[in-house]
């Protein structure tokens, strides 16, 4: 099973970068939970969290896009959204990270 670890301090490229390594979706990432600018690719996690809590954390490609993008927005104060491989179209929020790598 595919994993993913993050850390505030990973930057944005990289997280991108790995999240598709390890799922083969696209993830969009935007400076706030509403979704509305995207956030620089140089930037850290840390830089962008605003108040929330940050830390470290691992999630399996069996997690849920919806759960997925929640979970990321409660603990660094971000917006992500799944998109497919082609990053032409957003993955439905009740399949899995792995099932939005395939679409």
């Amino acid at each position: 099973m595919a994993e993913l670890r993050i850390d505030s301090r990973m930057k944005v490229k990289t997280l991108k970068a790995n999240f598709k390594k390890a799922f083969g979706a696209t993830l969009r990432v935007y400076t706030t939970s509403a979704c509305k600018a995207k956030a620089d690719d140089d930037a850290t996690l840390g830089q962008l969290m605003g108040g929330a809590k940050g830390g470290e954390a691992t999630f399996g490609s069996n997690l849920r896009v919806g759960n997925f993008e929640k979970k990321l927005n409660e603990m660094y104060g971000i917006g992500v959204q799944v998109a497919n491989p082609a990053d032409t179209k957003l993955s439905d929020n009740d399949i899995t990270l792995a099932a939005a790598g395939k679409e």
